[in-house]
């Protein structure tokens, strides 16, 4: 039986307050221990307010240190409605930042198909899910999980005003890649179509929606409230604008995320969440809750890995540190996290303002990373 998760907002909130650890047992703080955590709580809410501002990004970003994360909003996720970014009903793209959980899915069936001595792995040829897609006998599930199958569709982001079903985006990515020739195997080429392929062999061996899979899987294990496919977002909720800044106006060229561009991009761009929900994923990666340490580490370190890349996420550092960056084509959002291994130093910052550069929001999160926790992390 998988353990429940023991991260929970309320004492993630305590910690911050009163000095419980995040583990959940109670530090006994003298009172000037609880005001020197409140300052160095504001201190950093300052700094991190003083980078984005001086590098013109707006966001919603969770600052991870000695394993207290806190959420650090700036700016407006709606500039006309006055909606600021970390309002409780504002939720966030994760762009490719959604491929680990993707990839953690794959590793939960296959992990359920071995009690059952099914025959589900890491090298199991696709062909047994697409036989109508060129190459599949050649490809593994590993190879799509480390980008190394050679299949390159360049048009998974592409504005369409069509929203497609979930069955419907997995026939069209198998379409669209039979239209292009194939690179060759075993050489990493990032794309889209991978884990769009993922997410439609999470339908076919489980039988139900990808949607269905993420809520059982992911959300109802780590009791989330703000994550969702984009096709499945309440009503309640309020995707994020994404604005360009240029360093000098800002909240320019609005560009909104509509169900019809993500709906292309089931299982690797259609998830919605904040950035504290992600980082409860992040943890559930690891403590039982999602994936055990064991199958974190299956995943990050496939067979067909031939880069640091490996089930969603690079690993580098020596296995120390865990990195991921995602946008989508044609708006102005970025998203980035970088994490200890063990989750307890780290940032994890969607930002709904940038100049569309992606080594820019790197230096912007990286000088806050130095800010907590110098030379632990890396500046790409």
């Amino acid at each position: 039986m998988k353990k429940k998760s023991i991260f929970k907002i309320g004492i993630v909130e305590l910690a911050l307050l009163f000095g419980v650890s995040t583990l959940g047992v109670p530090n006994i703080c003298q009172p000037e221990q609880v005001a020197a955590a409140t300052s160095g709580k504001k201190s950093l809410r300052k700094f991190v307010r003083h980078t984005m501002a001086q590098n013109h990004v707006r966001g919603s970003v969770v600052v991870i240190k000695n394993g207290v994360p806190q959420k650090i909003s700036y700016g407006y996720a709606s500039s006309n409605r006055k909606i600021g970014n970390g309002n409780r009903k504002v939720v966030y793209p994760t762009g490719s930042l959604q491929k680990i959980v993707t990839g953690a899915m794959i590793v939960q069936i296959m992990a359920e198909e071995r009690e059952t001595n099914q025959e589900f792995n890491q090298n199991t040829k696709i062909d047994r899910w697409f036989p109508d897609l060129k190459n599949a006998k050649k490809i593994s599930v590993g190879n799509l999980l480390t980008h190394t199958s050679g299949i390159k569709p360049t048009n998974t982001e592409v504005w369409r005003k069509h929203k497609y079903s979930e069955s419907a985006a997995i026939k069209m990515t198998v379409a669209n890649a039979n239209k292009f020739s194939f690179a060759k195997g075993g050489e990493y080429n990032y794309n889209n179509a991978n884990y769009i392929l993922l997410a439609g062999i999470i339908r076919q061996e489980t039988g139900q929606s990808y949607q269905a899979n993420l809520h059982k899987r992911i959300v109802k294990p780590l009791s989330l409230k703000s994550t969702f496919t984009a096709a499945a977002l309440p009503k309640s909720k309020l995707i994020a604008s994404s604005y360009y800044s240029n360093g000098g106006a800002n909240y320019c060229n609005t560009v909104n995320l509509t169900q019809a561009f993500a709906s292309q991009l089931l299982g690797a761009g259609n998830l919605l969440t904040t950035p504290m929900e992600y980082y409860q994923i992040q943890c559930g990666l690891t403590d039982g809750t999602i994936l055990t340490q064991k199958q974190f580490q299956y995943l990050t370190n496939l067979e067909s890995k031939v880069t640091a890349y490996s089930g969603g996420l690079h690993i580098k550092k020596s296995g120390k540190v865990k990195i991921a960056y995602g946008n989508l084509h044609g708006t102005h959002f970025g998203m980035w996290a970088q994490l200890t291994a063990d989750n307890q130093n780290g940032i994890i910052m969607f930002l709904n303002q940038t100049n569309d550069r992606a080594a820019k929001e790197k230096k912007v999160g990286y000088r806050i990373l130095q800010h907590i926790k110098p030379g632990t992390f890396l500046p790409e």
